[in-house]
């Protein structure tokens, strides 16, 4: 059951892919894959639902389109059969006990290291396949409808099902060079999926802006790995677990500092988890990538590419715990990053970087809770949050569908009479979102600060206080979002006319995240943050003997517990009073407070900072290198200088070979008489 749970999506893959190539070679018979120039006149120009860009039915009978429901329902049946394959494991491991290691191949056998490609089953990874295949089968069934018309949709399928594969090799990881291979295998689908639509620069630029920051958190990644196999001579997670207590009284000399080795190996594998989960300082990527298709937004953003990071701190929650300087920088970077992000999506117009950064945020919070030694909490909103953030993207995906490519809710309003069940949904997904009780997103994000407030590292306060208020204005932005395109007065009343209710593909897939986003919560609150917790997860997490985080939580004060929630409803009303009473109000506090506005407006400058820190130094150095080294120093004394300059004499020697028996002999007798003048002339001198 195991193996078909994660190798179905490889083969979804792999057929689509088939089916993608048999489309080029129809479409370009003898000449291989169609060139950007040719493709884009078939690919939408705005992230939309493919059949409104204009001119696309002229494509409905080429080649290329041939076989393209066939890789639609292919990788998605498979998905749909791992998702519930997924679920099943879940019960069968999370409430059976049914852990199992699941050998499939040696994998690198040298010298004194063999690393055996293994599936390492518990509750852990459970966790993991419920969540990653059921928003990637969601994301799949949600595609048939949104790409409808896109002719090279198998490429997209094959795309997406190669992520879904990628990722579950992560999460079904035994060993850190298998959980790597995932690693860099989410990093290598997304740059693909982003720039899917290859054509336009935006989208060329978001995928190479993502593939290089998360490059930056995967060398601390990298490193982190050299050095747990240097120090235990292992890379399997059980023999690194056991011999990780030994680990705390060593010392490893790190560019000039003799470190503490434990916390710098787990400082750097959390640089790794810092790029591939958006997190503080290396976030620039997250949203940018809003310029793949939206399902791609779904699929990297809900449930898949930024959990990595939060769920490879759980599992090395053996390492973390005997570190509690790591913990601290830990929670001092999610913190930072929930209130980062929230203040960011305040002004943002754009409705998919609104839900982008409120991606970042929660996330945030995720890392709050590992960082306090709450890992099970920060699962559990792992969980939740899967299920009404892929609901908020997709529902984003229906709003922009039906506005024809607008993706800026200054330009919406009054949808709610067009697309009512879009309306409905996305409410119950920003209910989810802002903790309103009883949703999923009330347990989790609650229990996490809950667990910053009796947190004990340094840092817990701080993260208390950050958590807090980003709440509070997690809840404004988002009911901003829901005002704003759904409420009010139409401004663009063209294209409100013609608004209608997406396709049955894409509905149906709302729904189900809708009730997932409502009852993936209380179900699953005790065994997530009750005290069935040790229970649950057995020894797939580690908490220290010190570590009474989870039983605290269950002794704070009323008021701190009612404390998020009093947030949400704040943020509700500021909201309401804004963009309903008095929609003017915004706009004047923009005016009066420009700085702040442009400050929040343009990201904290982050982009413009790394631009004048790295961006242009590396340019300069690569012009430097390319004008001055290579071409003035290599191509100067090389191809341009000695070379040239003797190309020129053999150019000029070859001119004498004419080929006329009278020049030959003539140079013949001029060269006798210069040998005999020489030897008389050498002659007479001795």
């Amino acid at each position: 059951m195991y193996q078909a749970i994660v190798f179905l999506p490889l083969l979804g893959a792999i057929l689509a892919g088939i089916i993608a190539l048999a489309g080029a070679r129809a479409r370009f018979p003898g000449k291989g894959p169609p060139p950007a120039a040719e493709e884009s006149v078939a690919e939408p120009h705005h992230d939309t639902h493919a059949g409104h860009a204009h001119g696309h039915d002229a494509h409905a009978h080429e080649p290329a389109a041939v076989g393209s429901r066939t890789a639609e329902l292919i990788t998605t049946t498979l998905l749909l059969i791992a998702m519930i394959l997924s679920w099943i494991a879940f019960v069968d491991v999370g409430f059976a006990h049914h852990d199992a290691r699941v050998p499939v191949f040696t994998w690198i056998a040298s010298g004194d290291l063999k690393i055996d490609w293994s599936l390492r089953i518990d509750t852990l990874t459970a966790v993991m396949l419920v969540v990653v295949n059921t928003i990637s089968a969601f994301v799949h069934l949600y595609s048939i409808g949104y790409m409808e018309e896109d002719p090279y949709r198998p490429r997209f399928f094959a795309y997406l099902s190669i992520f879904t594969f990628f990722m579950l090799m992560l999460v079904t990881a035994d060993n850190l060079v298998q959980m790597f291979f995932g690693w860099e295998g989410v990093g290598l689908a997304s740059y693909l999926l982003i720039g899917f639509w290859y054509h336009k620069p935006e989208a060329n630029a978001a995928a190479i802006k993502a593939f290089v920051v998360n490059r930056v958190g995967d060398f601390g990644f990298a490193l982190g790995i050299f050095a747990l196999f240097m120090l235990t001579g292992a890379v399997d997670l059980d023999t690194i677990f056991a011999q990780a207590p030994s680990l705390t009284a060593k010392t490893i000399w790190f560019i000039g500092w003799q470190a503490d080795a434990l916390t710098l190996i787990c400082l750097l594998l959390f640089m790794g988890a810092m790029g591939k989960s958006a997190q503080f300082l290396l976030h620039t990527w997250l949203p940018d990538a809003m310029e793949g298709p939206t399902p791609v937004s779904a699929l990297i953003h809900a449930a898949t590419m930024v959990t990595a990071g939060v769920f490879m701190v759980a599992r090395l929650s053996p390492l973390f715990e005997l570190t509690p300087n790591a913990q601290t920088f830990v929670t001092f970077i999610g913190a930072t990053t929930a209130i980062f992000a929230a203040t960011i999506g305040l002004v943002q117009n754009d409705i998919k970087r609104i839900v982008a950064y409120s991606t970042c945020s929660q996330l945030g919070y995720m890392f709050v809770a590992m960082g306090c030694g709450a890992y099970s909490v920060g699962m559990f909103h792992l969980f939740t949050h899967a299920f009404f953030k892929a609901l908020l993207f997709l529902g984003s995906g229906s709003v922009i569908h039906a506005m024809h490519h607008e993706q800026d809710i200054r330009h919406m309003g009054g949808l709610k009479e067009r697309i009512p069940y879009t309306y409905i949904v996305m409410i119950i997904g920003t209910l989810a979102l802002t903790g309103f009780p009883l949703t999923a997103g009330y347990f989790s994000k609650d229990a996490i600060i809950e667990a910053a407030f009796v947190g004990k590292n340094p840092m817990a306060l701080y993260a208390f206080i950050c958590t807090v208020t980003a709440a509070l204005l997690t809840s404004f932005y988002s009911w901003r979002l829901i005002f704003k395109t759904f409420h009010g007065e139409p401004h663009d009343r063209k294209h409100w006319k013609d608004a209608h209710e997406s396709p049955m593909t894409m509905l149906i897939p709302l729904g189900f995240l809708a009730g997932g986003s409502v009852l993936a919560g209380l179900p699953f609150k005790e065994v997530f943050a009750g005290k069935g917790v040790e229970g649950f997860f057995r020894e797939s997490l580690t908490f220290a003997k010190t570590n009474s985080v989870l039983e605290d939580m269950h002794h704070i004060p009323l008021q701190i517990g009612l404390l998020p929630t009093a947030m949400m409803a704040i943020g509700f009303v500021i909201a309401w009073h804004f963009y309903i009473r008095r929609p003017d109000i915004p706009v004047e506090l923009a005016r009066q407070h420009d700085f702040l506005y442009r400050f929040l407006l343009n990201k904290w400058y982050f982009d413009e900072l790394y631009e004048i820190i790295f961006v242009r130094p590396a340019k300069w150095i690569g012009h430097s290198l390319w004008k001055a080294g290579d071409g003035w120093l290599i191509d100067g004394f090389g191809p341009d200088g000695v070379s040239a300059r003797v190309l020129d004499v053999t150019r000029n020697v070859v001119r004498l070979q004419t080929g006329y028996l009278y020049h030959y002999a003539f140079a013949m007798l001029i060269g006798a008489a210069a040998f005999i003048t020489w030897f008389m002339f050498s002659a007479g001198i001795r």
